[in-house]
């Protein structure tokens, strides 16, 4: 797994609470995870101790499904940091989902993107600053807990319209139970479909004044973040996780960014690259990356980076690499 510079992920002392409401000790989930006690009291973690927290809380409960829906339920809002606040006291449930997809960059390695249509409204689940996915217990407590919030937002007992997951989650019936509609499971990738009407839901704990207060500082600390990278690091990032959307276009990445077009090629220009240049490796890195997984096929991965149809993947693929997506596959795994 890869490090990076800003591979540190402070852990809301929350968590530990609602381990310890539901008879699971803190020191036993540090144990499981073979790291030590002293991340209870000072939780700041990297990505692969992230991971292993959560699969060490997955190991001790049992069943994959059970757990994900014991913690989904279990918090309290008085327990949730600023960021997750600041969804929680949003005006409706669209604001909160915003909010929350926003300010997930400042607590990786989630990262959520949604899309909206006519009638359906898809969050898909991404990973921040590393190229495996998460534990089976993190991906479902993350599109758990997104329901969890516009019920509890709205008072009322939304449902989901489907589920889909990329590996097991356990008791399938229990999740859909919980979700109110049908799990997938061997998806391509990790997602919720909520009813798009259900947005437009005020939500019974809005706050404006608290939010006044919290949505600044988080702004702030964002922006600062952000400013820390370069434009074309943050580009390529935004890219590599809207590419399952198909081929993310100028404007959607300026309009994430808070910039005109204009401003973006500009930027990109004064760091001596450009807009479709970045397009092309983000997806050159993302399909060697979906080709060293043999559980993959190639079609998946062809649609993974955002290619409608597999031809034009196999030409792009022999232009990047002077070589077939499979004959590359199979080089790579009889090096590893």
């Amino acid at each position: 797994m890869k490090s990076h510079a800003s591979d540190r992920i402070k852990i809301p002392q929350g968590f530990w609470t609602g381990l310890h409401q539901l008879g699971i000790a803190a020191s036993d989930v540090a144990c499981k995870a073979r790291l030590p006690l002293a991340i209870i009291t000072e939780p700041v973690v990297t990505t692969a101790q992230y991971f292993a927290i959560w699969q060490a809380y997955s190991d001790l409960v049992g069943d994959t499904a059970n757990a994900i829906i014991k913690l989904a339920t279990v918090f309290e809002a008085s327990q949730y940091p600023p960021s997750v606040l600041a969804t929680y006291h949003a005006r409706d449930y669209r604001d909160a989902l915003y909010r929350m997809a926003r300010y997930k960059q400042l607590c990786p390695p989630e990262s959520l993107r949604i899309a909206e249509n006519k009638e359906h409204c898809t969050i898909d689940l991404g990973w921040l600053n590393t190229d495996q996915s998460g534990p089976s217990m993190l991906v479902g407590i993350t599109l758990a807990f997104l329901l969890e919030l516009g019920r509890r937002g709205t008072g009322q007992p939304l449902t989901a319209q489907c589920v889909k997951f990329t590996h097991e989650m356990g008791d399938i019936k229990s999740l859909e139970a919980f979700f109110g509609c049908r799990i997938q499971i061997g998806a391509t990738c990790n997602q919720l479909t909520l009813h798009r009407s259900d947005l437009l839901r005020p939500f019974v704990s809005y706050n404006e004044e608290l939010l006044e207060i919290l949505t600044p500082a988080l702004d702030q600390s964002l922006y600062e973040q952000q400013s820390s990278r370069s434009i074309t690091e943050t580009v390529k990032w935004i890219m590599k996780r809207s590419l399952t959307a198909g081929r993310p276009d100028i404007q959607t990445i300026a309009n994430e960014l808070g910039m005109s077009h204009r401003t973006l090629q500009r930027r990109l220009a004064e760091e001596n690259t450009s807009f479709k240049h970045l397009l092309t490796k983000s997806r050159q890195e993302k399909a060697r990356e979906y080709l060293a997984d043999p559980s993959l096929d190639i079609k998946e991965v062809a649609f993974l980076i955002g290619y409608e149809d597999q031809n034009s993947f196999y030409r792009a693929f022999r232009f990047w690499e002077d070589d077939t997506p499979a004959n590359w596959r199979t080089d790579y795994l009889n090096k590893a």
